[in-house]
């Protein structure tokens, strides 16, 4: 195997080393390449402008932080063979790879009831097949078949290295302060107990601010009430689309990916024959749509992309009691008469909704720390913890969409 070694200069940790062939491979493939093209934070951009890194700067930095992870607990003694490393690798390299334009926003727009996990899946297995069995490993770890649990819990848990990467990051291009994170003392306090990924009892501080830094940068940036505005300005978008598409009307995407997808009844089984078309399309397709029908000569959906591509968003009110029906009967009197338009017509102007985050729930995800004693417990039942059980309880905001 001929000796490989670059690197990529990141803003976030300075020097990312790529010494694998296959890793290069990967990174140069087209399918990969196409993450520069589909924003992090999709719309967050509208109210944090330094928020333009893409899907490709948070795998690189995930993967960097895979690295200090495995190094971390080799030198801790914890056997971690050079295929098992390279598999650990792959897996968070590729763990986002089947996100489509605008990452969360249209996740099941495009494609119905198949989540982006899916998609990375079907992605890793024909990218497997092109590098003759060389992912076998980082497909078993991906999907937790593999012996050694702790290498998915690095890849996808509550303590994963993606959500290190992306808080860490986000803050960093948002300029949020609140979301930074000692992303280098919990690696440093990584171990491996039973096959299990632990914590030692000195980063319980470090763990806790990383849970609070987690609901925060959930309120603040990522459910941020025009971010959410944004998107589903997005999600309206295309909803008058497909139903003018259902009505016979012609209508034209800017790309030819893109009207494929608008055009086709989408499923499960059609994209693993379609995942080259999947993979050519990024967010670019779809603003180069939206842009082309600003002039469209259906009103509603004109309307809809003037107010996307002009960033006159919705008005919306976020609180913690259901909307009152009276409230929206108003609000939609006024679309109607503002606009013009037909009740049904104001339903694309004028919405409810519920959204909703959990700081910590121990029933489905667990952070157990290591005590010098040898016990092991969860983070929310350490004395004196911060992350106690009236924080792992669902946060739930009902809100308002309607216009300015």
């Amino acid at each position: 195997m001929s000796t490989v070694r670059k690197i990529i200069n990141d803003p976030v940790y300075g020097f990312i080393t790529i010494d694998h062939p296959l890793i290069l491979q990967i990174i140069s493939h087209p399918w990969y390449q196409r993450l520069r093209n589909i924003h992090q934070m999709a719309f967050a951009h509208l109210v944090y402008p330094g928020a333009v890194h893409s899907r490709l700067h948070h795998s690189l930095g995930a993967y960097h932080l895979m690295c200090n992870a495995l190094t971390e607990l080799k030198s801790k003694g914890i056997e971690i063979t050079l295929g098992e490393e390279l598999g650990a690798k792959v897996a968070i390299l590729l763990h986002d790879i089947g996100h489509g334009p605008f990452s969360h926003a249209l996740e099941n727009e495009l494609i119905p009831d198949l989540h982006h996990e899916a998609i990375s899946l079907l992605i890793l297995k024909q990218l497997n097949e092109e590098f003759d069995g060389q992912l076998d490993t980082a497909i078993d770890i991906f999907t937790n078949k593999y012996q050694k649990p702790f290498l998915f819990q690095l890849v996808s848990g509550q303590l994963d290295v993606d959500r290190m990467d992306y808080l860490n990051r986000d803050s960093f291009f948002t300029g949020v302060a609140e979301g930074v994170i000692g992303y280098d003392r919990i690696i440093k306090m990584l171990t491996v107990k039973d096959g299990n990924l632990l914590v030692e009892e000195k980063a319980v501080y470090s763990i806790e601010k990383f849970l609070v830094s987690r609901r925060l940068m959930y309120w603040q940036v990522y459910l941020h009430k025009t971010v959410l505005a944004a998107e589903m300005l997005l999600v309206k978008i295309l909803h008058r689309a497909k139903e003018l598409i259902n009505k016979g009307e012609t209508l034209r995407a800017g790309s030819n990916a893109f009207d494929f997808f608008l055009h086709k009844t989408r499923s499960s089984s059609m994209i693993r024959e379609h995942l080259d078309t999947f993979c050519r399309l990024d967010d670019h397709d779809v603003m180069a749509t939206i842009k082309n029908w600003c002039s469209h000569r259906d009103k509603i959906l004109s309307t809809l992309c003037r107010f996307l591509t002009d960033r006159r968003l919705y008005k919306v009110r976020l609180q913690a009691e259901p909307i009152d029906e009276k409230v929206l009967k108003e609000k939609t009197r006024e679309a109607i008469d503002t606009l013009n338009i037909s009740p049904d017509e104001a339903d694309y102007f004028v919405f409810t909704g519920t959204t909703s985050n959990t700081t910590y729930n121990p029933a489905d995800e667990r952070i157990n720390i290591l005590f010098k004693d040898g016990s092991i417990k969860d983070i929310s039942m350490v004395d004196n913890a911060l992350i106690q059980h009236n924080l792992s309880s669902t946060v739930k905001k009902y809100y308002i969409c309607f216009l300015r």
